[in-house]
């Protein structure tokens, strides 16, 4: 059965580490690990621009 979660960064990790473990996987051939980290970045939430403080103003 399915998951019916989005993909996160955690999970896109573990795909990942997976992935660099055994090269010649199914998960590493295919990519699928660099599918599931643009999946996780597409899930994110996008930054608020208001809330955002990249540098100090004082």
């Amino acid at each position: 059965m399915a998951r019916l979660e989005p993909m996160d960064h955690q999970a896109a990790d573990r795909i990942s580490a997976a992935a660099v473990r055994d090269p010649s996987s199914p998960t590493a051939a295919s990519d699928f690990d660099d599918r599931a980290q643009q999946a996780a970045d597409r899930n994110d939430p996008p930054q608020d621009p208001d809330n955002y403080d990249d540098y100090d103003t004082e």
